[in-house]
């Protein structure tokens, strides 16, 4: 017991105490810091996905649109969509049509009937 006594106390010193809770603070701030910016980094990465997922759609969308149209262009569709109406209409028989071509300015030839 005596040998206790005999050594010196050994006290935390005010110096030592202030770099604990600086150390702790800025242990704390950091902290703070990585959950504000991988929160950030998660948001941004969601609304990436947001748009990605618009884009598809939309690319989707287009192709639709486009196998419609090719459908609704296609000729074989439209003879038959005439017939089952009833029209007037009636093919134009072949010679009887005649490239026309347009003035300089415009190269395209155009087919006109007689």
């Amino acid at each position: 017991m005596n040998r206790r006594r005999q050594e010196p106390n050994q006290r935390i010193s005010l110096a030592m105490i202030l770099s604990v809770i600086l150390a702790g603070a800025f242990g704390a701030v950091g902290g703070v810091t990585y959950v504000v910016y991988r929160n950030s980094q998660i948001k941004t990465a969601r609304e990436i996905d947001i748009v990605e997922r618009r884009i598809e759609q939309h690319q989707l969308d287009i192709r639709t649109v486009q196998m419609r149209a090719d459908q609704i262009l296609n000729l074989f569709a439209i003879r038959k969509n005439l017939e089952e109406t009833g029209t007037d209409l009636v093919p134009i028989p072949i010679g009887v049509s005649e490239d026309v071509t347009t003035p300089d300015d415009a190269p395209e030839a155009t087919s006109a009937s007689l």
